[in-house]
């Protein structure tokens, strides 16, 4: 009887083979928990840190509640499921096998996280750094493999990626995207007096300095357009703006408050603005770009700029990889913010070709951003007062625009600071202003050709400016320091209801004012406090400008009307032949081929050309680009970077090009003037 209740020998056998099956399960547990840890630090962080922080992003592409969502979990597990299963193939194998795998994937992710933490901490760059984090991780890796200690504190850390997506959802400024709180705030009460349409155009990363020539005016045979504003409305010669950032600066002009706490430009955090001041009353129509102060109540979004996931993780991806770079790089989602065309949007012209000889392509419409396309269908008579509003990402950065309205590609990663690098930013910039000023004229006609011009409220400005001086390139704090005049100071023009004649007002202007200015124009009275004043009360008397280049941390800025900037000097040899001159040298161009079959009536032109030479070119060596035998710009070698010992020229004159082959040769110049012809790669 008692041999009938023992195990059977074949049970007893198995008891150990479980054991070491849940053991082996535990284990493989203990290295994915490692691995989530590790990838938390070196993908999750830091991307949901730089993304958190950055609203203006998922505004600009629009993305619903569940875009962002998605992207997050795609975030938080996709790196741990791929680092996994590169583990996983190991599992066929031994145990020794197994374990030897996951510490030299354990050492990948460590070298990711020391080439980041290396970045941050130390001055290394490149190379250096790499072999740096190499040493780390090794050095890691051993101490993971001979230790428990570095194991426990992995897997503790495993909670890791948990904790990084509850900071991005309930605390960072992009929460406000995924979790709104609230729907429109109060409305105006609307007073005696006419209420007249109000059209507002606000223009983005535009520098007062940029538009003025020489006499302190606005350089008519530049920009004849804002030219043309200015001669019929109020010029604010002494405006600022109150950031050098749009997520601040936008709801300051909308608000009539100073900025005073991080939040999204969302409705949800800023309930009372310009939108629902006037919508009690107003029609709405909005076209806003990196914004969502218009709540859904008041107005529906246009959705011109490419949405979706995809956009989403294909941006995302992008900055991640700069985020791990062993380079500096300017990690800024604003990077993507570029605006589809009216042909990219399949959008229908809003206009006729404007009467212009100088005007070489009948697809203006075609080139200029759909935002703008819709914003101009749109201005029409209406019954009902009606606030026409758009905002416009230019001429922002990424540049891409000629001043002819034709479009032109460039790489990713050219600098815009450092000698040769910020004078090719200028450049760059002035040649999409030149194109703004288009738009300008286009909206100028079209108000015009429907009788509202003289009806309506016309305001247009810029919420910040940019600095373009060596070593302070940007917007920020140390910009601010070095460039004010370029980063604070901004065009702002108000043309009232049947202004005819121009007048320039130098008042201590700042954006707080402008709501309570237009709230006055359109005789409404905004039930909130205001720390603007409008333009219909006396002056303030402080001289000083409160600047923000964080919320709730005023500077003062001091100055009045800027003065304008030196011309920039133009080489003797643009716009000369070329001629035949000998070989000496050579170069590499990275978009020669764009060159071979030039489209202009399709409105591209390989106006930027790129490239390197030799390391034992001198810097400060002067190279001229010429097409078709015309010299059209000449630059500097510049010291190399990670890209090499590059060179970038910008061909801002379209009437270099020809349908079809064009020639493009580069010279390198001697210091008697004299040519050398660098054969191209």
């Amino acid at each position: 009887m008692a041999e009938d209740t023992l195990t059977p020998p074949r049970d007893r056998a198995a008891v150990p083979d479980r054991r070491e099956h849940r053991a082996r399960w535990r284990a493989e547990a203990a290295r994915l928990a490692e691995v989530a840890a590790l990838t938390g630090l070196v993908v999750t962080q830091p991307l949901l840190d730089v993304l958190g922080r950055s609203p203006d992003f998922f505004l600009f592409h629009r993305a619903s509640r569940a875009d962002v969502l998605l992207l997050v979990a795609l975030v938080a597990l996709a790196p741990t499921v791929l680092v996994a299963l590169l583990g996983a193939l190991a599992l066929p194998a031994g145990r020794r096998t197994r374990a030897a795998v996951h510490t030299a994937l354990v050492g990948l992710l460590l070298a990711a996280l020391a080439v980041q933490v290396g970045r941050h901490l130390t001055p290394l760059r490149g190379v250096p750094l790499l072999v740096a984090a190499g040493v780390a991780a090794a050095a890691g890796a051993a101490a993971h493999r001979r230790w428990r200690a570095p194991r426990r504190v992995l897997r503790v850390a495993a909670a890791g990626p948990l904790v990084f997506v509850g900071l991005f959802l309930f605390a960072s400024p992009a929460s406000a995207v995924v979790l709104p709180r609230g729907d429109g705030g109060a409305a105006g009460v609307a007073g005696a007096g006419a209420h007249p349409p109000v059209v507002m155009i606000v223009l983005d990363e535009l520098p007062l300095v940029s538009l003025l020539g020489p006499d302190g005016r606005i350089d008519a045979a530049r920009y004849p357009n804002f030219a043309a504003l200015a001669g019929g409305s109020t010029w604010y010669r002494n405006a600022t703006g109150v950031s050098g950032w749009t997520p601040y600066a936008l709801p300051a002009m909308l608000t009539g408050r100073y900025p005073e706490r991080e939040a999204a430009p969302h409705y949800s955090q800023y309930p009372d603005n310009l939108f629902t001041a006037l919508g009690g009353l107003y029609r709405i129509k909005a076209e806003e770009s990196i914004t969502r102060l218009c709540p859904p109540s008041r107005c529906e979004q246009a959705t011109t700029p490419e949405q979706g996931l995809g956009v989403l993780v294909r941006e995302s991806s992008r900055l991640l990889g700069r985020i791990a770079a062993p380079v500096d790089s300017r990690i800024d989602p604003e990077d993507s913010y570029r605006e589809r065309t009216a042909a990219e949007a399949g959008l229908d012209a809003a206009e006729p070709v404007p009467d212009d000889p100088k005007f070489r392509w009948d697809t203006l419409d075609d080139n200029q951003p759909a935002r703008f396309t819709s914003f101009l269908a749109g201005l029409r008579p209406d019954a009902r007062p009606t606030l026409h509003f758009l905002h416009l990402l230019m001429p922002h950065s990424p540049w891409a625009y000629l001043p002819s309205g034709a479009h032109y590609a460039a790489p990713d990663d050219l600098p815009n600071d450092g000698a040769g690098w910020v004078d090719l930013a200028r450049a760059r910039h002035l040649a999409q202003l030149g194109y703004t000023d288009r738009l300008i004229g286009e909206t100028l006609r079209t108000l015009r050709a429907t009788g509202l011009y003289d009806k309506a409220l016309v305001v247009v400005t810029a919420d910040h400016g940019v600095s373009f001086r060596r070593d302070w390139q940007g917007r920020g704090m140390d910009a601010i320091n070095h460039a004010a005049n370029e980063v604070a100071w901004v065009p702002m023009f108000v043309k009232e209801p049947g202004q005819r004649a121009g007048r320039v007002d130098d008042r201590n202007w700042e954006h707080v004012d402008l709501l309570p200015t237009i709230a006055d124009e359109t005789h409404m009275r905004v039930p909130w406090r205001m720390d603007g004043r409008s333009a219909k009360a006396a002056p303030r008397e402080r001289a000083g400008k409160r600047f923000y280049d964080r919320p709730g941390r005023p500077v003062t800025v001091t100055g009045g009307v800027p003065a304008p900037l030196p011309p920039v000097p133009v080489d003797p040899l643009v716009g000369t032949r070329s001629g035949d001159v000998p070989a000496g040298g050579s170069a590499t161009v990275a978009n020669r081929d764009a060159f071979d079959a030039v489209d202009p009536a399709g409105g591209g032109l390989p106006a930027l050309v790129w490239g390197t030479v030799p390391h034992d070119v001198p810097d400060g060596t002067r190279l001229a680009v010429a097409v078709n035998g015309t010299v059209g710009a000449v630059v500097p070698v510049v010291p190399p970077d990670a890209g090499g010992r590059r060179f970038a020229a910008l061909l801002a004159d379209d009437r270099l090009f020809v349908a079809g082959a064009n020639r493009l040769d580069l010279y390198r110049v001697g210091d008697d003037g004299a040519l050398r012809r660098l054969t191209l790669s």
